[in-house]
């Protein structure tokens, strides 16, 4: 395998808990990473659900690691940490004050003192702010982000997710902005450090109410609208004989593919069923046939013919049937290892494939102090910053990109936000899914979000001389964005050997439903399809909500999980790949399965389920209560979380109660989870008679993890979203109302806020870049338009 991407970074671990995640990511990707821990080890060393008595999600977090012990107390000690710093390139903390102060310091006076580094300081609502001193978990932070208010029967309880898909996506997201400080950091050779909230990244990043929507609403228009959508028709989930499937269907050739495997029943033969609306408007009547047809035949057999006809299908699978499926199996997504001391189970590989090779785990989570306290790795000799300080560090990448939809848009925007120059290059007859406008709009509000930064680029690429075109193109560039099916560039004639004979310093960055290699690459997938067949559709229910309909109980249709993550996990990679290319001349194709995301996303959850199964030692489950209560008002919900006995203690008093801290019924962890109906209840009647924030503010005083659910207006007026200015007004000509838009992936010292400059129309920017980046004439370029080989758009907005 070629050199890892991240060689020779030294990264400076002080982190625990949710954040440990974050240098696992790093560590994957070939950083020397030294966890610090305190004399016993790190707290989180102990934290639920645990396997053989060790905390499985610190094992998963932590592989790949090098251990030492150093107590802030000792002299000796000190010195010993702050020479660690003085050579690390990446120092990241948690929580506060963070693990720093145990040694007289804080993370942003190590930026101070050391110019170099990349300081990152990681807590649950940033540094600063009204909410600064509240705390979260996953289930505050879906509620509060807006997200819970999407999810669940149009009334009753929301649902929440499966849990841990709000922290693995803030993770994601500091990552995101580690890399980039780091890589500004050798292009103008000042560190930087990011005060950074997982509140903020959740917003962001996991489902953002402004932000790209998905194909099939890309048209919708955000509003003051405080309603709950219909949630299980979007995407259809049938039963069958043995369980259930889910429908996809999108493009019309998809939708006459159905109506041939339907028997083409004649009152659905108009050509206006060749749109989502009218679909979506006849479904209960289409449903009926689907659900005869489907009624006697298994999921295996329903896939098999669904992908025969060319629908979308994908079967809706637990958990376990996805670890020991044939196709993470063959491809290497699942380890059989040994996770804890002596005892081996099946876990997530981790995220990463660069040139066919998995950059995950590797060694398992060392002991408290396994390590001496010094660096393994030489430093990185970097060039001589050829940038300044405060300039957007991309401003010198040119990237081509021929992403789609959600997660191929997202990656390019990631770049053109941080000022790489990013050429959207489309075809006339095929252009980009999110084009997809409400009628009488020219643009919808998801392309002009997601692909705001770029210039447009009308191409052909299946002409010839589109494709020289192309290649001239690919010279000139650093990298090629794509989430075609797997094949498909390689049939166009840019496969990534094809691309580095044209250009030896190429990155080829992607992603796909099921990644590019094993038994599923080749399925046509989508986001709800990913989403039924990793599990997680199975996983997003909850006894609390009364279903719609009778169909089934799943309540994920209208998420766009994991579309915005996989953009930010490619990113990494694209990035990490760029790192090792101005290093050492290597060029690098990496590719991301949206199916491994989602696992790796829930790989505590995966990996505590795969353990209980087996048996092989004992699993001590996380038995926290988080639950969704009504408050006063209409269709007005908080979430309330209870992870211990001195919580709940606290807790009582607040809601004027303390006996209930003595009752049986909810003493004890064990008991409050067999209880757990009746404690909601009882709860409830206290927030029936406090507004969400009220009863939030309440209990966050007592030290008690609450959030208001949110809908999108309120994201928008959440103190501390605005203290920490997380929005900026983001104008479109061709969009009536102004747009809230993030500022950047997180705040920092030396990197300014992204621009605003409007999304291209289709092929905008053809006859500019033609003409000043290839050195193409004016009449070359107008016979080019003339063949087809190239479009422009006839008026570019004003």
């Amino acid at each position: 395998m070629a050199e890892r991407l991240l060689a020779g970074v030294r990264v400076l671990d002080l982190s625990g808990g949710v954040a440990d995640a974050v240098t696992r990511l790093l560590a994957d990707l070939g950083a020397d990473v030294v966890k610090v821990e305190p004399p016993g080890g790190s707290p989180a060393r102990r934290a639920r659900p645990t396997l053989a008595g060790t905390s499985i999600p610190f094992a998963v977090h932590n592989a790949n690691k090098r251990s030492v012990v150093l107590d802030g107390r000792d002299a000796a000690d000190r010195h010993r940490f702050l020479d660690l710093v003085a050579g690390a390139d990446i120092v990241v903390d948690a929580g506060a004050p963070g693990q720093a102060a145990a040694f007289g310091s804080s993370g942003a006076e190590l930026a101070d003192r050391h110019p170099h580094l990349v300081v990152v300081s990681i807590t649950d609502f940033g540094g600063a702010g009204p909410r600064a001193s509240w705390r979260a978990t996953d289930p505050v932070l879906f509620a509060m982000s807006g997200s819970l208010s999407r999810s669940g029967p149009t009334t009753g309880t929301p649902v929440l997710p499966p849990d841990g898909i709000a922290s693995a996506t803030a993770a994601m997201q500091a990552t995101w902005a580690t890399l980039v400080a780091y890589y500004n950091r050798l292009r103008c050779g000042t560190g930087d450090y990011i005060d950074f909230s997982r509140f903020d990244a959740v917003v962001m990043a996991l489902d953002p109410a402004f932000g790209a929507h998905g194909q099939a609403s890309a048209g919708q228009r955000s509003s003051a609208w405080r309603g709950r959508p219909k949630n299980q028709d979007p995407y259809p989930i049938c039963a069958c004989r043995d369980g259930y499937v889910r429908l996809c269907v999108m493009a019309p050739r998809q939708w006459h593919g159905l109506r041939r495997w339907l028997g083409e029943p004649a009152e659905f033969q108009g050509p206006d069923y060749d749109t989502l609306a009218a679909r979506f408007a006849a479904w209960p009547q289409i449903a009926a046939l689907v659900d005869a047809l489907f009624a006697d035949k298994t999921m295996k057999e329903l896939v098999a013919e669904g992908q025969a006809h060319g629908v979308p299908i994908a079967a809706v699978l637990t958990p376990s049937r996805i670890l020991d499926s044939e196709h993470f199996r063959a491809v290497g997504a699942i380890t059989h290892a040994e996770l804890v001391p002596g005892v081996h189970t099946d876990l997530p590989t981790g995220y990463f494939v660069v040139d066919d090779e998995r950059c995950g785990f590797r060694t398992p989570a060392p002991a408290p102090g396994a390590d001496a306290p010094s660096w393994q790795s030489d430093p990185v000799v970097a060039p001589a910053p050829a940038g300044a300080v405060g300039e957007r560090p991309f401003r010198d990448l040119t990237i081509l990109d021929l992403g789609v939809i959600v997660a191929g848009g997202e990656l390019s925007r990631l770049f053109g936000d941080l000022g790489a120059d990013v050429l959207k290059v489309e075809s006339a007859d095929y252009p980009d899914g999110l084009r997809q406008s409400r009628f009488g709009d020219v643009i919808s509000e998801s392309f002009a979000w997601t692909h705001r930064n770029h210039r447009g680029v009308g191409l052909d690429l299946r002409s010839e001389k589109g494709k020289d075109i192309f290649r001239r193109l690919v010279g000139q560039a650093d990298a090629v964005f794509a989430n075609f099916k797997p094949g498909t560039l390689t049939a166009l004639g840019f496969s990534f050997d094809a691309l580095r004979e044209l250009n030896p310093r190429i990155v080829l960055a992607g992603s796909s439903a099921f990644g590019n290699r094993g038994p599923w690459s080749r399925r046509m997938g989508y986001g709800p399809l990913v989403r039924a067949t990793t599990g997680v559709t199975r996983l997003w229910t909850s006894p609390q909500a009364q279903a719609d309909s009778s169909r089934h109980p799943f309540y994920d249709a209208t998420t766009i999980f994991p579309d915005h993550v996989v953009g930010r996990v490619t990113a990494i990679a694209a990035l990490a790949a760029l790192i090792r290319r101005d290093r050492t001349g290597d060029p690098a194709h990496v590719h991301i399965s949206q199916a491994e995301v989602v696992v790796n996303q829930l790989d505590t959850l995966y990996v505590t389920q795969a353990a209980a199964r087996t048996g092989a030692a004992a699993v001590c489950d996380d038995i926290s209560v988080h639950a969704v209560y009504p408050c006063a008002g209409d269709d007005q919900w908080c979430v309330i979380s209870i992870q211990s006995d001195s919580e709940w203690r606290c807790a009582t008093s607040v809601f004027g109660h303390p006996q209930w801290a003595e009752d049986p019924r909810f003493g004890t962890e064990d008991a409050r989870l067999a209880h757990r109906g009746e404690l909601i209840e009882l709860v409830s009647g206290w927030t029936r008679t406090r507004t969400p924030v009220q009863a939030a503010e309440a209990l966050q005083a007592a030290g008690v993890a609450a959030g208001p659910m949110n809908r999108p207006p309120d994201v928008l007026d959440d103190p501390q979203l605005v203290a920490r200015g997380l929005f900026s007004e983001m104008r479109h000509p061709l969009v009536k109302l102004p747009m809230p838009a993030e500022t950047g992936p997180a705040p920092f010292r030396h990197i300014p806020p992204a621009p605003t400059r409007p999304a291209p129309l289709p092929g905008q920017d053809t006859r500019e870049v033609c003409q000043k980046l290839l050195a193409i004439s004016d009449e070359d370029i107008d016979r080019l338009i003339t063949d087809r080989v190239l479009f422009e758009a006839e008026t570019a907005p004003q």
